[in-house]
């Protein structure tokens, strides 16, 4: 008996030891793999662009961390690195991490893979990507994308011009077969594809009698290239010009053009500055409400996720209308046809209220890089049903794409 009482109080210590251990080693893994967050006092933010200020696309991104350090003032730092190529990326990443950054911003698509592959390597740092599909949880905690639903505003931006047309047609200015859009695309991407669909789907509500050309520029930020581009489309009798590029160059040949009057509709910034006698209204994302919550989430220590006002999937966050990631830009009431503030104001309404289904009609379609994928458009394609980056890819009836 004795023996066995002297193993049993020996036994007693060993496991008050052994469970203890347990609970600390729990612990660590708990707050280092389950829960790897914690309140900061202070962050530090790096910001890549493709562009700089005077690309109104990477403008947004300065005027969105802006606003960022206006809402925690004190609590955030912001270093910026501009116009950074694909190939320098992954040097650009490196420096900012020496910089101690906690968080780390990309702006282009084509930053999207070194981004998640820098992210697996630096796990301590949330990587936060703009415009990309490859967010995965479960392979990468710390990588995030997000974008906002800007077909909702192409096709609005699309009825305004849609409606100008019918305007023209009307008044007897245009014939119904004068009624041609041009639109100044950067690349064949879904995301490009997608937006000037809805950019023709909106102007086809307001005026049937619309067709649009589609010209490539294949790069997303040449002045001159897409100036050029757009003088081809109104050279060729395009009354219209929109666009998915990100410089002025396009408003600015619609403001030149001598032969006809050519109305522009705009994207990523107002456009009457340079364009004051014949820009009608331009389109944004508004990426200032993630950043704003996701960078709030880091200083609290939450899974950015958890704090973010739209529609999650996993790591990918997007919004529309409805939690303002999205805008429309100056209505030029003076040029723009009558009753375009009102439908612009309903449509924006509408779209909050899940009303408008853009990709569905009496449309078929198919995929420029593989023509036996087809589509039929009285089924409804659901845009951004499983990420926030456009998927649709196919030319639709009426629009006329050069490769």
């Amino acid at each position: 008996m004795k023996k066995i009482e002297f193993r049993e109080k020996r036994f007693f210590p060993a496991v008050c030891i052994t469970a203890a251990l347990l609970f600390i080693m729990g612990f660590f893994i708990y707050k280092k793999v389950i829960n790897p967050y914690k309140e900061k006092p202070h962050v530090r933010i790096g910001l890549i662009l493709d562009g700089d200020q005077a690309t109104p696309y990477s403008e947004n991104f300065y005027n969105a961390l802006s606003e960022v350090e206006r809402v925690y003032k004190g609590r955030v730092r912001t270093i910026i690195r501009s116009n950074v190529t694909v190939d320098d990326e992954e040097n650009v990443i490196k420096d900012l991490v020496s910089e101690k950054c906690d968080i780390i911003i990309t702006n282009s698509y084509g930053f999207g893979d070194v981004a998640k592959k820098m992210a697996k390597k630096f796990p301590e740092i949330e990587f936060i990507q703009a415009t990309q599909s490859n967010a995965d949880k479960k392979a990468v905690r710390n990588y995030h994308t997000f974008m906002g639903r800007i077909y909702e505003g192409r096709y609005i931006a699309g009825q305004v011009a849609g409606r100008k047309l019918q305007e023209l047609i009307d008044k007897r200015k245009i014939d119904e077969d004068e009624a041609v859009a041009g639109y100044v695309a950067a690349y064949p991407y879904p995301e490009v594809i997608s937006g000037f669909t809805a950019f023709y789907l909106g102007m086809k509500d307001q005026c049937p009698a619309a067709t649009m050309k589609v010209k490539y520029a294949n790069t997303w930020s040449s002045y001159q290239k897409e100036y050029d581009i757009a003088e081809e489309l109104i050279n060729e009798g395009c009354v219209i010009i929109s666009q998915h590029s990100d410089t002025t160059g396009p408003a600015v040949a619609c403001e030149d053009a001598t032969d006809h009057t050519v109305y522009h509709v705009g994207y990523n910034q107002s456009m009457t500055g340079v364009a004051p006698t014949t820009s009608l209204v331009s389109t944004k994302i508004n990426w200032t409400p993630y950043l704003v919550s996701a960078v709030g989430a880091v200083l609290s220590g939450h899974e950015i996720e958890a704090d973010i006002d739209g529609r999650v999937n996993g790591n990918d966050a997007g919004a529309g209308f409805d939690k303002d990631w999205v805008r429309m830009l100056d209505i030029k009431s003076t040029i723009a046809a009558p009753g375009t503030e009102k439908m612009v104001a309903d449509s924006i309404a509408a779209f909050r209220k899940g009303k408008i289904h853009v990709f569905k009609g009496n449309y078929k379609g198919v995929d420029p890089d593989n023509p036996d994928d087809k589509i039929d458009l009285n089924k409804e394609y659901i845009e951004n049903k499983k990420c926030s980056a456009p998927s649709f890819h196919y030319i639709i009836d009426g629009i006329e794409a050069d490769d």
